[in-house]
């Protein structure tokens, strides 16, 4: 979820952006620009940038599992395939 200040200080920028005549309406304009902004981004899928950067590096790390595992898978592979051999010398 996005940080209740950073809405808070988006919707006093959106709120000091607007024409004068609509500023006149006040506290009412902001809180409403706030209501809205705050509905808006809690339906938007987001996170922050510390847990982004956690399931980077998850899956940095799945990712190098997965590479072993591969290599392994190959080296498996080629004794099976070398031990059919000898034992089949047809």
């Amino acid at each position: 979820m996005i940080d209740p200040k950073k809405i808070e200080q988006i919707a006093r920028q959106v709120h000091e952006s607007m024409p004068k005549g609509i500023r006149e309406f006040g506290e009412d304009a902001e809180k409403k620009i706030r209501q809205v902004l705050q509905a808006q981004f809690s339906r938007m899928d987001l996170v922050n940038r510390e847990e982004f950067d956690v399931q980077t590096q998850v899956l940095l790390r799945t990712r190098e599992k997965l590479v072993a595992m591969e290599q392994r898978l190959t080296e498996l592979e080629s004794k099976l395939t070398a031990s059919q051999k000898t034992q089949d010398p047809a």
